[in-house]
């Protein structure tokens, strides 16, 4: 049988009461699917969570980092020839039905190579997830400007944003697609290629939304909703924001310092 949709959650140290819930979302479906467990972190207590026949824990100490361990499922992807790849964070959770909407989607819109659904808190918060192709200044702003300095900023920051559209609506075209949930056509996946291994993590999501715009279209699709936790580390801890600032060097050396496409 044909698999529909493979997918891939990286670990590191996780909650295991989130991951076990985004593990249930993904997995409560009728479609032939098959679940990466790749887990990054020093011993593999998280294997317990491998209580399913589709599922396949692969342990990865080394922690090559978030897109590289990605990778090691999008080659997966690619040998059993899925018919799409989920790019899933374990702070994820969604309503039965979900997968199925976005298959729905892919299959009308055959021009699409990746979408997104509708993402909020799960208190209900709406996470402004569509961006545009990011510039130096709009990483520093919204990771180290003081908040009484951004306030002047708050028009740019929405554009970034794509808070001057209509979330309500499909939007096409979105240069830049959050990693936290990345619906891929595996067909178009191949012809971009791999994420950035050279990207530890921040920004690999960036770098390969803007690789996929170049080969098919990309979409916000409303009608699937998904629920993020979403921790917001690089705002907490400093050792995050040197990440950011590291992978942001290798993103615009790559891309160009000066030009963004809005």
């Amino acid at each position: 049988m044909q698999t529909r949709i493979t997918s891939c959650i990286v670990l590191y140290k996780n909650d295991i009461t989130m991951l076990r819930e985004a593990i249930h979302s993904f997995l409560n479906t009728d479609l032939n699917v098959k679940l990466y467990l790749v887990d990054n972190s020093p011993s593999n207590e998280l294997k317990i969570l491998v209580t399913d026949s589709r599922i396949e824990y692969i342990h990865n100490p080394a922690n090559p980092g978030f897109g590289a361990s990605h990778n090691v499922a999008i080659q997966k992807a690619f040998d059993l020839d899925s018919d799409y790849h989920l790019v899933l964070n374990p702070d994820i959770y969604f309503e039965r039905g979900t997968l199925e909407k976005l298959c729905d989607f892919m299959d009308s819109n055959l021009n699409v190579g990746h979408v997104m659904p509708k993402v909020t808190y799960p208190y209900g918060e709406f996470q402004y997830l569509c961006k545009t192709n990011p510039t130096f200044f709009d990483l520093f702003a919204r990771g180290f400007m003081p908040s009484f300095l951004k306030k002047g900023f708050q028009k740019r920051m929405g554009k970034y944003e794509y808070k001057n559209r209509d979330y309500d609506k499909v939007i096409y075209d979105i240069p830049y697609l959050s990693g936290c949930f990345m619906f891929l056509r595996t067909e178009t996946l191949r012809k971009v290629g791999f994420f950035d291994d050279k990207i530890f993590m921040y920004l690999e999501d960036a770098d390969l939304t803007r690789r996929f715009l170049k080969v098919s279209r990309t979409a916000y699709y409303p009608a699937a909703h998904v629920y993020h936790h979403f921790a917001k580390l690089t705002h907490k801890e400093l050792k995050f924001k040197w990440i950011t600032i590291q992978s942001a060097f290798i993103y615009f050396n790559k891309w160009g310092w000066l030009k963004s496409i809005y």
